[in-house]
């Protein structure tokens, strides 16, 4: 299965239907299902001070290390400054994510998550999960 790595919240902020535009510095062409994985690498101080980013997890547990949910990727839109300021509208997706001109905007869709979360280690770019099947 195709898996991406994401540093917390996002990838529990994904899970929770909270953040469904995962933002990259880089474009990919694949398309379909895709895994979040919620790397084990701490939550950034930058992040930690983001108080309104934090409070959308509303205590929710986080999930460091872990693949926690699917879901299909079915865009890569390269963000112009218009697609930026269109973005700016919905704040709630603004907060979770880096829109700036020149990135990418991953369009994510039909998020579910796991009943049980796979331990696994991440990797950098869309990686292969080849253990037992889900």
């Amino acid at each position: 299965m195709k898996v991406l790595s994401l540093t917390e919240p996002y990838a529990t902020l994904i899970k929770e239907n909270k953040k469904v535009v995962e933002t990259r510095s880089w474009k990919t062409s694949y398309r379909g299902e895709l895994y979040i994985h919620a790397s084990a690498t701490k939550i950034p101080k930058e992040t930690k001070n983001k108080q309104e980013l934090i409070g959308l997890l509303n205590n929710i547990p986080l999930n460091f290390g872990n693949i926690i949910c699917k879901c299909t990727l079915v865009d890569c839109v390269y963000m112009t400054k218009e697609y930026v300021e269109n973005m700016k509208k919905n704040h709630q997706e603004y907060i979770c994510g880096e829109y700036k001109e020149g990135r990418y905007a991953w369009i994510l869709e039909n998020v579910v998550p796991l009943t049980k979360p796979i331990k696994a280690k991440g990797h950098l770019s869309i990686w292969n999960y080849e253990e037992e099947a889900i």
